[in-house]
């Protein structure tokens, strides 16, 4: 299976399967010098750990990282940083009835197609589980940015929910389990989700991520374009299926005018934009202002409601999948999101600075 890393300088690639005994990931291009220890990472995979309400996938594991490389008396080297996570609690047996048959909405059928073998449980490679480690690369990747740039993620749309944009709170989002921004929308989503949950069913979401604190000229201006790279990554996730940055799909209806971002001269003589439909990004080059984008996450295609589908011979069957499945997998996607942007960014951090030596 090829094609397992992302990014150039600030590279990382994941190994690992579900229901294997451990998932981990290699970084390359960390600088040296770089106070790292666990206790750096952690906080991020807490925010992603399955368990953690009932809203989310009952899968009990600790998600408790080591640090295998790369670091000496809690300080980066500049070698290979491998990171691992133990499985902790994976029950095969739940896919054991269904090995022979594809589930529907799940890359089973396109795996087999492509590499004729596939591990049923759980869904091997192709389980979300593995962005726990493009989490634990965010949290390094981070390190990288430094102090002054802030990653921060929202749920926006539960399925059909959406939230009372005037009620935005960014501080609100780590008060409930939904990292929703709206609290008057959480007592809606839980009533919504348990309903959701009972029936066996799932839906969707929408996330939205941002970066303050970006400086001006990350990025280049074609092919290695930074809204271009973001979008990539974000695709990259699991279950995503669209992307937007900046004012996105309602940028085609707007006039020129309005779309036009206008800028001033601020106090300090710096360049200062009165709107920011590019989402901080023009050109495939970050202006300096935030960076802003949301994905949709489609719904988790794990369901107890039986679907039709066919085995591996080519049999017509009908498949219900057994198993602890997350009702809304976007909840637990939004600290995925974060760290997919870090590592963006890293790496034209990393690019940038080797190209223009600032």
């Amino acid at each position: 299976m090829s094609l397992n890393s992302f990014g150039r300088l600030f590279r990382v690639t994941t190994w690992g399967e579900s229901h294997g005994p451990a998932i981990g990931c290699v970084l390359d291009g960390v600088p040296p010098r770089i106070a790292l220890n666990e206790s750096d990472i952690q906080p991020f995979l807490d925010k992603r750990r399955p368990g953690t309400s009932r809203f989310v996938t009952q899968r009990r594991e600790s998600d408790t990282v080591v640090i295998l490389s790369g670091t000496f008396e809690g300080q980066t080297t500049g070698a290979p940083i491998s990171l691992e996570i133990r499985n902790e609690d994976a029950r095969s047996r739940d896919y054991s009835e269904n090995r022979n048959k594809f589930r529907p909405g799940h890359a089973d059928y396109t795996y087999q197609a492509k590499y004729g073998v596939r591990d049923h449980r759980g869904g091997g490679r192709q389980s979300a589980r593995e962005t726990a480690m493009r989490v634990a690369a965010g949290a390094v990747a981070r390190k990288i940015l430094g102090p002054d740039i802030t990653l921060r993620g929202a749920l926006t749309q539960c399925g059909e929910k959406e939230i009372d944009r005037t009620h935005w709170d960014w501080t609100e989002t780590v008060n409930n389990d939904f990292w929703c921004p709206d609290a008057e929308a959480v007592a809606k989503w839980k009533n919504y989700l348990d309903t959701v949950r009972k029936a066996g069913s799932s839906v969707g979401a929408v996330i939205e991520i941002e970066a303050l604190g970006v400086p001006a000229g990350l990025g280049a201006p074609h092919y290695g374009k930074l809204d271009a790279d973001l979008a990539a990554a974000m695709m990259s996730i699991h279950a995503v299926k669209g992307v937007e940055v900046g004012a996105g799909f309602a940028a085609a209806a707007l006039s020129g005018e309005e779309n036009a971002d206008e800028m001033r001269t601020g106090p300090d003589g710096t360049v200062e934009f009165l709107s920011n439909n590019a989402g901080g990004i023009i050109g495939g080059i970050s202006t300096g202002q935030n960076i802003y984008l949301r994905f949709a996450i489609k719904p988790t295609s794990s369901i107890l409601t039986p679907r039709k589908t066919v085995t591996k011979d080519g049999r017509e069957d009908e498949i219900v999948t057994k198993g602890r499945h997350d009702p809304c997998v976007g909840i637990r996607a939004v600290p995925v999101g974060e760290a997919m942007m870090a590592c963006t960014l890293a790496d034209h951090f990393l690019l940038h600075r080797a190209q223009c030596d600032s």
